[in-house]
């Protein structure tokens, strides 16, 4: 059996929270990512069968029974998964029950999963019903972005013209728009319901005056949404205050959609 330290989907939760860190936008144990793994792809690392502890979810997900995720452990540093990833990560398999995760590897000092999961896995539910190939579900805390919660309505429609205003490619990278929340208490399953309502709609969720969720079919994906936004936030929080001179305007966004064959929101333009 291989070294599951060796393996890519490790890899890559390493490398992706490292980068996160180092952007500032998971300070402290801010920010949770959970990843769905093939069955035949871990069973190259790890045993199935050895089952090393059981952990109630406090949810039930029996929709995603049997399927395994690689998950941040709950009061985890990023910075430190990269140099100790067997106590900052776990693979955890959803058990038949729906209510219990089973443990295969990963907290060995007696951690647990993110106190989030229920919230992930409600948004990998909603996210898998309208894509099979959906698999990354990233939650963190960007620092422009959660600026912008500050200053701007947190309105679906107003929130995703804002972003779409600041530089061409926004809505090319994210059609869909931007899907907005309220402050909400975070760690419970009343935010987890109201985040995977919103996911039914867009591949991003923003929580006010909290951070962002994003969901793709890969971890670059869901990176790469999160980033866009960020971006864009900065540039508004650049010019907030400033007269806006230049901007691109909502017929001009149409002819980039229509350029590129996107399905895109058509009604969050005024055209």
């Amino acid at each position: 059996m291989k070294n599951i330290l060796n393996a890519p989907f490790v890899e890559e939760m390493k490398k992706i929270t490292a980068n996160m860190y180092r952007l500032g936008w998971d300070e402290r144990n801010g920010g949770n990512i959970s990843y769905m793994l093939e069955e035949s792809d871990v069973a190259e690392y790890l045993d199935l069968t050895n089952v090393i502890r059981t952990i109630p979810i406090g949810f039930d997900a029996a929709e995603l029974s049997g399927k395994i995720f690689i998950v941040t452990g709950t009061g985890r540093y990023f910075k430190n998964i990269e140099f100790d990833p067997a106590n900052n990560l776990g693979i955890i398999r959803i058990a038949k029950d729906g209510t219990t995760a089973e443990l295969l590897w990963g907290y060995e000092d007696g951690g647990r999963f993110t106190s989030e999961l229920p919230a992930h896995l409600m948004s990998h539910i909603t996210r898998l019903r309208k894509d099979p190939e959906h698999r990354v579900v990233m939650h963190t805390h960007p620092t422009n972005t959660l600026a912008m919660t500050h200053i701007h309505e947190l309105d679906d429609k107003k929130f995703t013209h804002t972003i779409w205003e600041m530089c061409t490619e926004c809505i090319v990278v994210f059609p869909d728009g931007i899907g907005v929340l309220p402050w909400m208490v975070c760690g419970n399953n009343e935010i987890g319901v109201a985040t995977a309502k919103k996911m039914e709609d867009y591949h991003i969720v923003v929580w006010g005056l909290h951070g962002i969720y994003g969901a793709g079919k890969n971890m670059d994906e869901a990176f790469g949404l999160i980033e866009t936004v960020e971006k864009a936030a900065e540039l508004y929080m650049l010019i907030a205050g400033h007269p806006h001179v230049n901007t691109i305007r909502d017929f001009e966004l149409k002819a980039v959609a229509d350029a590129f064959g996107l399905d895109y929101r058509k009604d969050f333009l005024d055209l």
